[in-house]
């Protein structure tokens, strides 16, 4: 099977996807499109949800219905022997929703994070919705711990922080604002849900929707203030 040359890539959506638009697969037809081969091997990982029943199912009932070959990984009740083999024969590995916090600590316990750094080197494509998302950033703004929005410091494979859910949750937007404004983080992105943000080594490339009105923003901070640029995404059909 031909395949295209290597680049890294990593597409981290604010929201959206099969889990909150089972209806419209945009984004998920996306990301399977970035692959390397036209019929990608692509391997779901539900760790953040805690490999929740469902979410695996919704994942294969949309997936089943896509050009490509769906599996997915769980590490609560693992069977797969050999991670490094398995993550290296996929094309993509998409990484659902859930606790950031906790997700990071069961791959920390699995040695999952030089395993997909290895596999992001080697062109497999990192994907990932919300807590799949903040994970491959310096640092995310998690809900992690109950009581309020934190900073987390997260994998760092993309440099800078990540906000979701930035015009889903309301608490969202000005939290990021505050912790960027205090120095807690340092600057990065924010994304709506419906959008992703499409790294190219570790530049934003692209920026892409299911949603025709749904922006992702560079947020720096400015002085004491926390700025955004709205960044226009390219609405996929």
């Amino acid at each position: 099977m031909e395949r295209s040359p290597i680049k890294r890539q990593i597409i981290a959506m604010g929201g959206g996807g099969f889990s909150m638009e089972p209806e419209n697969l945009a984004l998920d037809r996306y990301i399977l499109a970035q692959a390397r081969v036209s019929h990608p091997k692509v391997c779901f990982v539900p760790t953040a949800s805690g490999d929740a029943e469902g979410y695996i199912q919704r994942f294969y009932a949309a997936f089943e219905t896509l050009p490509c070959e769906p599996s997915h990984l769980a590490l609560f009740r693992r069977t797969v022997v050999n991670l490094e083999a398995y993550v290296l024969e996929q094309d993509v590995i998409y990484v659902g929703g859930g606790n950031t916090l906790n997700l990071l600590a069961v791959w920390q316990a699995h040695g999952l994070e030089p395993i997909f750094r290895k596999a992001w080197a080697q062109g497999v494509v990192l994907a990932g919705i919300s807590a799949g998302s903040l994970c491959w950033h310096e640092f995310g703004v998690t809900d992690s711990r109950p009581g309020a929005l934190t900073p987390l410091a997260c994998l760092g494979f993309l440099p800078g922080s990540n906000c979701v859910h930035y015009d889903g949750e309301a608490e969202r937007r000005p939290t990021y604002h505050k912790l960027l404004a205090e120095g807690a983080i340092p600057d990065g992105y924010a994304a709506e849900d419906g959008v992703a943000m499409h790294y190219v080594d570790t530049a934003l490339e692209h920026v892409v929707s299911s949603r025709p009105d749904s922006r992702a923003y560079r947020v720096a901070r400015v002085g004491t203030e926390a700025c955004e640029t709205p960044i226009i995404p390219r609405l996929l059909d």
